[in-house]
């Protein structure tokens, strides 16, 4: 037989069901090894030969789902060794999912895993978008699409579908509107949440009926709640019966598949855990201690580490946790610190043995308002970018990280299945600086706002609760308080309680309070560190003026105990006082700053601002005849946010660690792009572009 006929035997196979054919080409072909010119050929048959993931864990039948059993987890009766990494469909454009799945498989993982956030997928009480919506993600959304393309990219998925997802997600996942339902206690079995977590659950949870392995899917488990132990951190006893409601909504909707819960075993042990479902680990270092402790909670269950993290996430205003230089050339004795710890304790993981998910793979972008905050023993707010250090950045770009795990995963994967190629990365276009080319003022921003975005109240109020939407309040964005007031020459403005989370003050549109020039600032007036602030307000002569206060929400904490989830945005904790007189009777602008609003602006002012600081918006137009991605460097700009097209890319801080805004091709279109940079104290003149990131440049 000669060797194209055996390689029409081969490819004649690849179509078969079964697999005999392929087997007899690889025995035939062995007699080629005979001359080492021909033993390439051989070698590239054999790999061709190579069964799919699903061919392999599939065929002929299904008969059963993921299983675990003492000695590790079987799918379909055969064993299986899960190596899964996270990939968060709504961090990435919908263009670009198919890419990065790719890269996933490539690397040698078998599993795809994913979290679901509420906030999008149910924006407004009883309002659904799945990928079918009108809304600024509604591209980002369809999940059903994305867990159907991770089975075409020969990868089964793992859902964490919440309601509550950490995630460093804005509020971890959960809407914001359900703040102003009173009462109201969030990660309980309190029927009020209980209520809309069973109605938003009863909408998304049968999108993945039939997107199960057992009903010919590739969703092989589900997660209950998540790290629902870590809320016994003051003590608190964890609601097992809000665990058990949750269980019994996913098996009322159809879910069949394997159900685990995930924590870290030294800090909760089995708190936040159910009796019969399958425990996770979650941690960075000392795996033997985590996993060990695992099996001794649950001894006749196989290890499975949900999330191991592969770097970290950065707050504004602090260092870059782990920044890892990387030239694009594979050098695997380069490694920094950092990384061979990570590469160590993979090792590790896989030795003991256990299945693991890289916590992250591929961070991506918290676009928008999205991007969370912790609160440890102050707010801290999380930058734009989830890069995370992890093996792809946040751009999809390989890191030594990724080739170092491609080689250790193939070291342990006990099955040996087809992989595809390593799929090319983006191209990167350092754009021509753009000059401002026109601009608005403040007055001019709250000019155009739509009039049902303005109230009139008799007291300061949190956004949660403003009467606007359909009763929803007020998500994201900004929140302006204006009332006309008596001022002295030297008067004192008095806010009560914190500011949630930074105010600017504006006195007939001029800016009094201090801009945010260096980190001891936050100590100030108008920031959340001090309680009851003041702010001196000096005028020419005592007269009647405007008093605007503009407040940022800067993102909602995603983690913690149940008393940090009381995340109202504003001022809300007391009265404002003018020279001790409370002040009362206030006009109220939502300023949620979204797409429609981006897009209906008009009557631009021609050229940058020339007003010292204060609020503005400043338009720049990008001519482009073939879009690539790129970076918006803003090391020029102060505080504040960009849109493009409509779209808003994220918060932007001069005193970092975060110095650029990573701008995707698809969200650029030939010909003519609109950016808009709203900056909160003092605008730059241009925007300036750049083919690669700043992720940690700190200023003191």
């Amino acid at each position: 037989m000669h060797l194209n006929d055996l390689l029409s035997l081969f490819n004649c196979s690849m179509n078969q069901e079964l697999s005999v054919n392929r087997h007899i080409v690889c025995e035939v072909l062995i007699e080629w090894h005979a001359e080492p010119s021909r033993s390439i050929l051989c070698c590239q048959a054999q790999t061709m030969s190579l069964p799919t993931l699903y061919q392999h864990y599939v065929l002929p039948d299904i008969n059963s789902g993921l299983d675990p059993k003492p000695d590790g987890f079987y799918l379909n009766g055969k064993k299986i060794s899960i190596h899964s990494g996270a990939l968060h469909y709504f961090r990435v454009p919908q263009a670009y999912w198919r890419d990065r799945l790719r890269k996933y498989r490539a690397a040698g993982l078998n599993a795809v895993e994913t979290y679901v956030p509420w906030n999008l997928h149910e924006p407004l009480r009883d309002v659904f978008d799945f990928g079918d919506g009108d809304n600024d993600f509604s591209d980002f959304l369809d999940v059903v699409k994305f867990v159907k393309m991770a089975q075409e990219e020969d990868l089964f998925v793992i859902v964490r579908p919440g309601p509550y997802i950490c995630a460093e997600w804005d509020f971890g996942g959960l809407p914001s509107w359900i703040l102003n339902e009173k009462g109201v206690k969030v990660r309980t079995s309190e029927s009020k949440y209980m209520k809309r977590v069973t109605c938003y659950f009863n909408k998304l949870l049968p999108l993945f009926g039939d997107l199960q392995f057992t009903k010919g899917g590739s969703i092989i488990a589900f997660q209950i709640e998540n790290e629902y132990g870590s809320i016994n951190e003051d003590g608190t006893v964890p609601d097992i019966e809000y665990l058990k409601q949750l269980k019994e909504i996913f098996e009322k909707n159809g879910l069949v598949e394997m159900f685990f819960t995930s924590d870290t075993p030294s800090i909760r042990r089995d708190a936040g855990t159910l009796p019969g479902v399958l425990q996770t680990a979650n941690f960075k270092v000392d795996p033997e201690k985590e996993l060990n402790l695992l099996k001794e909670l649950q001894p006749n269950m196989p290890a499975m580490v949900m999330e191991y993290w592969t770097g970290a996430y950065d707050h504004w205003l602090e260092p870059r946790d782990s920044p890892e230089p990387f030239d694009g050339k594979l050098n695997l004795n380069s490694l920094n610190q950092r990384s061979i710890i990570y590469v160590d304790v993979l090792e590790r993981i896989l030795i003991f043995p256990s299945s693991v998910n890289f916590y992250m793979f591929h961070g991506g972008t918290s676009f928008g308002f999205m991007s969370g905050a912790d609160v440890n023993k102050n707010y801290q707010a999380d930058v734009t970018s989830y890069d995370y250090v992890a093996p792809l950045t946040e751009s999809g770009d390989y890191t030594e990280k990724y080739y170092k795990t491609k080689e250790i995963l193939a070291k342990y994967q006990s099955v040996t299945t087809k992989l595809p190629d390593l799929p090319t990365v983006s191209q990167k276009a350092a754009y021509p600086t753009l000059e401002v080319i026109g601009h608005l003022d403040f007055w001019d921003i709250l000019d155009q706002l739509p009039a049902d975005l303005k109230v009139m109240l008799p007291n300061v109020i949190n956004m949660e609760n403003l009467p606007i939407k359909n009763g929803n309040g007020q998500s994201y964005g900004y929140i302006n308080y204006r009332k006309k007031v008596g001022l002295k020459t030297i008067s004192t403005l008095k806010v009560s309680g914190y500011v949630q989370d930074a105010a600017m003050v504006l006195v007939d549109g001029e800016l009094k309070s201090k801009p945010l020039e260096t980190k001891e600032d936050i100590n100030g007036f108008g920031y959340w560190m001090k309680k009851d602030t003041e702010l001196t307000l000096n005028s020419d002569k005592a007269e009647e003026k405007t008093l605007d206060i503009i407040v940022e929400n800067w993102g909602r904490v995603n983690f913690g105990v149940l008393a940090d989830f009381d995340q109202r945005k504003g001022l809300w904790q007391g009265p404002v006082y003018l020279d001790g007189n409370e002040l009362k009777d206030w006009e109220i602008y939502a300023l949620e700053f979204d797409s429609k609003w981006a897009k209906s602006l008009i009557n631009w002012k021609q050229g940058p601002s020339i007003r010292k600081k204060g609020p503005s918006v400043s338009r720049v137009i990008l001519n482009l005849s073939v879009p690539q991605d790129t970076f918006i460097d803003l090391r020029g700009w102060l505080k504040g946010i960009v849109f493009v097209n409509g779209f808003n890319l994220g918060r932007y801080c001069h005193l970092g660690p975060l110095r650029t805004l990573y701008l995707p091709a698809p969200l650029l279109k030939n010909g003519q792009n609109e950016i808009l940079v709203f900056e909160h104290f003092k605008p730059d003149v241009k925007v300036s572009f750049l083919d690669h990131p700043i992720l940690g440049n700190l200023k003191p």
